[in-house]
């Protein structure tokens, strides 16, 4: 009898992996930076120094993504899920017919998503740097900039947000549309890094996260970033207008 009631369990559906430990870190620690980055900047000029180093780990998060796009493994190198806006415009009309091919990394809307976040972040973080807040607070590299070109660069870094707001709407719309008619759980597999293996073509799956190298990257960035803020001139503003 026990025999029988265990053959009627489901099997548990097997899984591979498709999204490399590095790419999962990027993504939930730039979801934690940029929420920390809106709180501080919402809480007022009190909080300004940790809206500033949540602005450095933006900074650092963005520009290893675009390496690891270069260099990481096959799924989040550009190369592998970017396409031309031809293919991008007929997969958007073949997903509204239900007829959409599927891919185990970005689809090609989605690798227009995360172009666009990637450099709208990594322009509102470099500007940051630069700006000021017109009342006691300036950024670390403020000496290198007119004050002039400071204000316009603060502008545009304040404009930003709401383009990228929007982007950050959007993608949780685009989430939330492939678990409700597509029934796939994108949330979970930028948890685990593993897709359903029967969704999957043969040499779809990765077989290291490259780990080591992503490391490398990261601390190269963090030394790289800390040697410019600190080898800055002090950022003396003049703010008597």
């Amino acid at each position: 009898m026990a025999n029988t009631e265990n053959s009627k369990q489901p099997a548990a559906v097997e899984q591979r992996l498709v999204w490399d430990l590095p790419v999962r870190i990027f993504h939930w620690t730039l979801v934690l930076a940029v929420a920390v980055a809106y709180v501080t900047h919402w809480l007022g000029i009190s909080y300004f120094k940790y809206h500033v180093w949540s602005g450095y780990v933006v900074l650092v998060l963005v520009t290893f993504r675009l390496l690891w796009g270069l260099v990481g493994t096959r799924h989040a190198r550009f190369w592998n899920f970017v396409r031309g806006p031809v293919t991008t415009l007929r997969y958007g009309r073949d997903w509204l017919r239900g007829r959409e091919p599927h891919f185990a990394g970005h689809n090609p809307l989605g690798a227009v998503m995360v172009i666009v976040l990637l450099l709208t972040l990594f322009a509102q973080a470099l500007f940051g740097l630069f700006g000021n807040d017109e009342i006691f607070n300036v950024g670390p590299l403020y000496a290198y900039a007119s004050n002039e070109l400071s204000l316009q660069l603060t502008s545009l870094h304040r404009q930003l947000f709401y383009w990228i707001a929007g982007a950050i709407g959007l993608h949780i719309l685009a989430v939330l549309a492939h678990y409700l008619f597509k029934r796939e759980r994108l949330v979970r597999a930028m948890i685990t890094g593993r897709k359903p293996k029967h969704k999957l073509s043969d040499f779809d799956g990765i077989h290291s996260s490259r780990a080591g190298l992503a490391a490398v990257l990261v601390i190269a960035l963090v030394t790289l970033l800390a040697w410019l803020v600190n080898s800055a001139p002090l950022p003396v503003a003049d703010l008597s207008y």
